[in-house]
This record gives C-alpha cells, sequence and structure tokens, in this order.
C-alpha cells in the first residue's frame, strides 16, 4: 500500500450514484470542490464510516480502514481522524477549555490503532492541546463560555478540538459555511497556518472559489458524483478547457513572492516566474510566499506594448490557447508568462480583430486593484 491516501467508494445518492478512485497525497489540503449536492460530504462520510459505501476500499498508507474485497471494515469510533460539520458541534455544558479536553480524553481512550508511542502524531497528549491552542489562535477564549463565542470563534474551537483528538487525518465539511464574509476573512489564516504548519492530512468540503484558491494543495472536482478534474490547484484552475474555466469565478492561481513595499501609495510588489504583480498592501512582509488569484474576467491583452495607461500590471507573454466561452460573444484565452499561465476572457471580435492565435506575443494587463492575494 502506498503512504498516500486512497478512496474507492460507491454510494447511491438521490439522482445518482456516487463513483470515485482516488490516491490523494497524505499531506496538505486536499479540496472536494463543486457545486451543491455534487457528492462532496458523501465522500467525507463514506471516509469517516459514517455512511458505508459498496465495492469500497479507504486506507491512509498501510492502514486500512474499509476493504470490501478483503472483508475488512474498522468502524468509526476506531478510526483516528477529527470531524469538522459545517456547524460546530460544541457541548455548550462545557467552556472552550472543557471542550477541547473532550477532544483530548477521546484521544487517550483510543480510536484506532496507534503508533509505538501510542499515537499517531507524538507521545505527549498535552503538547497536542498545546499546539492545537496555538495554531487556532484561541489562548484567550479557553474560560469562555461556547454560547458567548462568535460563529467564527465556535469553528476555530471546533477544528482545535478536531486536532487535539491527535487524529491522523483531518476531515473538515464546509467548515466556514455557517458564518458570514467578515468573519470568514478572520479564520483563513489560520486555516492557512494550520495547513502550512501542521503534519496532518486534510480532506477540505468547500463550494467557494475562494476557499479553494487560498488553502488547497491538491483540489478533486466533483460534480454528480464523478470526479470532472483532480491534480495540484495551480494545475487544474489554470486549465482552459477544465471544469473551473467555465463561469465568472474563472481564474489563474500564481504562486509569487513578496519583493517590495511601496508605503508611500500602500502597494505590494509580487515576484512570479514569469513576471511581477503589484496589489494592495496587506501587511504581508518581504520575502513572504503568497498566492495571487487573477480573475480571467479582470486580464485584458494587447499585441502591442500598451503606453499611457492607469493599470498598474502589465505582463508579457505568448498566447498558449483560445477556448470557446460559455457565451458565443466570449472566448478564454491561456497566456504563457513563462512558466506560469494567466487566463483572460475577452470577446471573440476582440479577438479576430487583433488576430489572435496560439503562440503570438501579447501583454496581459491586470489592473492592481484586481489581483487578490
Amino acid at each position: 500500500m502506498s503512504a498516500g491516501l486512497r478512496i474507492r467508494l460507491r454510494l447511491p445518492r438521490a439522482g445518482f450514484t456516487l463513483a470515485v478512485d482516488l490516491c490523494l497525497p497524505a499531506t496538505g489540503i486536499t479540496v472536494l470542490f463543486g457545486p451543491s449536492g455534487s457528492g462532496k460530504t458523501s465522500v467525507l462520510r463514506a471516509v469517516a464510516g459514517l455512511d458505508r459505501a459498496q465495492d469500497a476500499c479507504v486506507a491512509l498508507g498501510d492502514e486500512v480502514w474499509q476493504d470490501d474485497r478483503r472483508g475488512l471494515w474498522t468502524p468509526p469510533h476506531r478510526r483516528p481522524l477529527g470531524y469538522v460539520f459545517q456547524e460546530a458541534s460544541l457541548f455548550d455544558h462545557l467552556d472552550v477549555m472543557g471542550n477541547l479536553r473532550y477532544g483530548l480524553d477521546r484521544a487517550s481512550r483510543g480510536q484506532g490503532p496507534k503508533g509505538p508511542e501510542g499515537s499517531g502524531r507524538g507521545p505527549d497528549p498535552q503538547a497536542s492541546l498545546q499546539q492545537a491552542i496555538a495554531l487556532l489562535g484561541i489562548e484567550h477564549l479557553l474560560q469562555r463560555s461556547t454560547q458567548a463565542l462568535s460563529g467564527g470563534e465556535r469553528q476555530r474551537v471546533a477544528i482545535a478540538r478536531a486536532w487535539a483528538s491527535q487524529p491522523k487525518l483531518l476531515l473538515l465539511d464546509e467548515p466556514l459555511s455557517a458564518v458570514d464574509t467578515a468573519r470568514r476573512q478572520d479564520i483563513l489564516p489560520w486555516l492557512e497556518r494550520l495547513r502550512d504548519e501542521a503534519q496532518i492530512p486534510m480532506l477540505y468540503v468547500t463550494h467557494s472559489a475562494d476557499e479553494l484558491a487560498r488553502l488547497a494543495d491538491q483540489v478533486v472536482v466533483l460534480n454528480q458524483g464523478q470526479v470532472r478534474a483532480q491534480g495540484p490547484v495551480s494545475q487544474v484552475m489554470g486549465d482552459a478547457q477544465g471544469p473551473l474555466a467555465a463561469g465568472e469565478e474563472a481564474a489563474a492561481l500564481v504562486e509569487a513572492l513578496i519583493v517590495e513595499r511601496d508605503p508611500q501609495w500602500h502597494l505590494s510588489r509580487a515576484d512570479f516566474e514569469g513576471g511581477q504583480l503589484w496589489l494592495r498592501d496587506s501587511g504581508q512582509p518581504v520575502g513572504r510566499a503568497v498566492r495571487l488569484r487573477v480573475l480571467a474576467r479582470d486580464v485584458s491583452l494587447a499585441t502591442e506594448q500598451p503606453h499611457g495607461l492607469t493599470v498598474q500590471n502589465v505582463v508579457p507573454g505568448v498566447v498558449e490557447s483560445l477556448s470557446e466561452g460559455e457565451h458565443p460573444s466570449q472566448l478564454l484565452v491561456a497566456v504563457r508568462c513563462g512558466p506560469t499561465r494567466l487566463l483572460s476572457r475577452i470577446t471573440r471580435r476582440a479577438a479576430h480583430e487583433r488576430a489572435l492565435q496560439p503562440g503570438v506575443p501579447v501583454w496581459a494587463m491586470i489592473k492592481a486593484v484586481a489581483v487578490v492575494a
């Protein structure tokens, strides 16, 4: 068995049969992405053993939780995983610390095969609890009643409680769907920190393109119970003919590095392989790696180097491909800027007038206010 996460299953759902066969890396965040009702949560529930799938194999490395062909089945309470639901399921009769200790007690009672030190992540449950508290930034909430928490705070506590149980796999089912936009922006940095610092694989369900761009290392795109695309998030998002290229949210994901901050104009400059982009200064220090989400609708193209523009970003590149848009008036143009791909949604008329075709040099023009870090 490989060291990754294996998920093979069939599960009848209303209107379709969920059928997936996935081999995923046992590191970072894999996002299950797609519209509501596409089967994302059903995959999570089957991995957790809450729904028993057919012809299934669910394994993490050499640890097999279900293999119908071999007659193997591990009940949910014996699987060493943490599950975070859409609504934070906290115990209101306990304060925050009491909820966290519940997760710790669950780990000490045992929830599946342990390593030689007694845990999937290490021998010290108290150290695990303190790590969870620090990673989610909830030190100041420990003595507070859960009923006095905001929606965002409740979710952070729920994630920390799941983490404190010392799981080998963390499942997150749209954990931000029940909080408003402002609270969502508060929680995302903590999830990014969890991704970057925690040595545990995560399966994360969402239909939010923003959460996908900010959190995912890998993405599995589901629709009607079928896998429509799978791979590294920048590769899947940048595929001009892939399922994520349709609609107004089509975007490229650019991995960049903050190299300069301009305090006079409150801007930052991020360099990437193939060019540079100015964007609003959000306080990221020089040297910080960032992800930039560049929407296709915000990218215009010129076949001659432009001058005298208010647009702050002009990036040279070469047309890679032209694909059909959702509306017959539109095309989606993939532009290669070195090894980096940008997407631009333009009209067919514009493409005809500028004689755009693969191999044509262009300049991609992007407003600094449109670049999302």
